[in-house]
């Protein structure tokens, strides 16, 4: 961090340089994570881990697809023996990568695997605990005496990597805390930190140090905070800096997947955290490695620069979410959820049919409007005032000198550039907007911001976009300005994907720190009414992917492995078929126990395999139908929905 950041707060190397922070490098095979070394990009088989052919094909297409490390479930001793006949497979095939045995519940398979394969991952949140969900008074002795029976477990596992040369992940999950750090932390990022702390002090005390630590969670708000805590603890007690395993656990599919993945690991990337990345996707995991190396390519060649102010003191808490405090303008700022601007500023002739792009539908027959649940709340048509009245509540921003020869002016208003409202020979009575770099941090600029009715909209031209941005944010909580911003990011969109990541890392990590009254993604020449409607559907899903405005339902899918009891893509559709038009649930879909109630800690509702054929369902944390045959289980978990009274007809939903 900045030398003169104070060290309370001091989790990276600088807020507004790109600065990849040093770490250990652990080696791991024939790759070594941390050090000097490159990001390391990997990802996890979802074959039968007993199924040995399956197993090597699907890693072979894997390592094609660019994965640099594969991990294969072993959830017992017969397929943690069988990970030899995998690796022996796939050296005689000339295939050297290294191999990861992902352990839960079972410390011999643990062992077993450390003899095998190049690196163990083990969760300290099962690896030595049974999950009961009971909350357990401690006292300083009793929980003294748990750490000991920690010790005595997970000794054995230490000494054979120490011996076998093997590496290991501590790998935390945010939904699967013990017991025990539940009871004495709660479900807090504290409680993850700590989680993986008691295990890597055995480490320390045995003289291992080959380790690599994640701290994931289906939240990426928690997620960030977690493993920000994680580095300034390492830095508070003196222990070494272990390389950082980063991911967001079950991102789900599709662009929700991605977006959510980039919120998290984006944002630690852009703080310069990170040593090797997986994106959790439910799909086969060959579409995994892409995205991570999207990711990753950002940082590559990045060099730190000096064009971002420095700053002395980090004026947030960068370890628990506090959204910023701003004054409330018609409906943006103070407690409004984000709003979002839709860009038609470069579309001359706007049509009524065109609003159809940011989720506003005319119905000629019955003359009406209607909207459905990601319905843009402006529409900005820069020099080209719209001609006809928008529907819906929707207001338009206008630049400045169209604006001022407008007759009619309700629900339109004035963008000025700073210069404009310098001169302005008007104002708009109710609410104005102002453009600004996020550069623009000089007193005249500052003085301004004072004003009542104006909204900033913010833009940088800085390759650094996330921290040149959030650097103006800093200022205003520093000088207690309580202007609302609207984050204003331009992409072109020549690649979906990457515009999906880009965007959702620049804004994501604003969100993730309280910061932003609303999003406008702008346009550029390039884009026509189908490019405005994915990026205004991307920026709904960012605000979501950040919990800032949640506008659709949410799945919280596993990405699928060898101890899946279903078909997860397929079940996820159907699922997703359902109850895609419930707005704001919460649906956790896992492959089975293991990523069962924990893993899905956030989700309102969930549809977990217990055995072949067989789902249990759950309300939140509980237990409501155990072993439903799978072909009744999503009828029976919408029966679940309705009895909690968040169901709501599909045909009551306006288009």
């Amino acid at each position: 961090m900045d030398s003169t950041l104070t060290s309370a707060k001091k989790y990276c190397n600088s807020l507004v340089r790109y600065s990849r922070r040093k770490t250990i490098p652990v080696k791991v095979g024939n790759v070594t994570i941390g050090g000097d070394n490159p990001i390391v990009v990997q990802s996890m088989t979802t074959i039968d881990t007993m199924d040995t052919s399956g197993s090597v094909e699907q890693t072979l297409r894997m390592v094609e697809a660019g994965c640099e490390l594969v991990r294969i479930t072993a959830p017992s001793l017969k397929e943690a023996e069988n990970l030899r006949a995998i690796k022996n497979e796939l050296r005689a095939r000339g295939c050297q990568v290294p191999l990861v045995a992902d352990i839960h519940f079972t410390p011999n398979a643990a062992e077993l695997a450390a003899q095998i394969v190049e690196k163990v991952r083990v969760n300290p949140g099962n690896y030595a605990d049974k999950k009961r969900f009971e909350n357990i008074e401690y006292t300083d002795e009793t929980y003294e005496a748990e750490l000991a029976r920690i010790r005595e477990r997970f000794t054995p596992l230490v000494e054979l990597c120490k011996k076998h040369g093997t590496a290991m992940r501590i790998g935390t999950n945010h939904g699967s805390l013990s017991d025990r750090i539940m009871s004495r932390y709660g479900d807090t990022a504290l409680g993850m930190v700590e989680s993986a702390l008691e295990f890597l002090r055995i480490c320390e005390d045995l003289n291992y140090d080959q380790i690599v630590i994640s701290m994931k969670s289906s939240n990426a708000q928690v997620m960030v905070e977690a493993y920000r805590l994680l580095v300034q603890k390492l830095n508070e007690e003196g222990l070494k800096p272990y390389p950082l395993h980063l991911g967001v656990t079950e991102a789900g599919e599709a662009e929700d997947g991605r977006i959510k993945s980039a919120v998290g690991i984006g944002t630690l990337l852009e703080d310069g955290l990170g040593d090797t990345v997986r994106v959790s996707l439910t799909e086969e995991p060959e579409f995994e490695a892409p995205v991570a190396q999207k990711l990753v390519d950002r940082y590559t060649n990045r060099v730190s620069i000096d064009e971002i102010l420095s700053i002395d003191e980090n004026p947030i808490d960068p370890f628990a979410y506090h959204k910023t405090k701003t004054r409330e303008i018609v409906n943006i700022g103070a407690t409004n959820v984000p709003r979002v601007i839709a860009d038609f500023s470069r579309i001359e002739d706007i049509g009524v049919k065109d609003l159809k792009s940011i989720g506003h539908f005319y119905l000629p027959e019955p003359d009406k409007w209607t909207m459905n649940d990601q319905g843009a709340d402006f529409v900005y048509s820069g020099n080209h005032p719209i001609s006809f009245m928008l529907p819906n509540g929707i207001r338009e921003l206008v630049d400045y000198n169209a604006w001022e020869s407008l007759e009619d002016k309700k629900n339109r208003h004035p963008v000025y550039t700073f210069e404009e409202l310098q001169i302005a020979a008007s104002y708009d009575d109710v609410l104005n907007f102002l453009k600004l770099d996020a550069t623009d941090l000089n007193e005249d600029v500052m003085a301004v911001l004072e004003a009542d009715k104006l909204v900033v909209l913010l833009s940088t031209s800085s390759a650094h976009a996330m921290p040149s941005l959030r650097r103006f944010f800093f200022e205003l909580v520093k000088r207690k300005l309580s202007t609302p911003v609207i984050v204003n990011r331009n992409y072109v969109l020549n690649d979906e994907e990457s515009f999906l990541i880009h965007s959702s890392t620049d804004i994501g990590g604003l969100l993730v720190d309280g910061f932003g009254d609303g999003v406008m993604l702008g346009a550029t020449t390039s884009d026509s009414l189908e490019t405005l409607k994915v990026k205004n559907e991307t920026a709904f899903g960012i605000l979501q992917a950040g919990r800032t405005r949640m506008t659709k339902t949410e799945y919280i899918s596993c990405p699928s492995c060898g101890r899946t009891l279903f078909d997860l893509q397929e079940t996820t559709a159907m699922i997703r078929k359902r109850t895609d038009h419930l707005k704001g649930v919460k649906i956790g879909i896992m492959g089975c126990i293991v990523n069962g109630p924990g893993e899905m800690a956030d989700a309102d509702f969930g549809y977990v395999g217990s055995g072949k054929g067989k789902i249990t369902l759950y309300k939140g944390q509980d237990v409501v139908k155990r072993g439903v045959p799978s072909e009744q289980a999503v009828d029976e978990l919408i029966e679940i929905i309705r009895a909690d009274g968040r169901w709501i007809e599909p045909q009551a939903i306006e288009s």
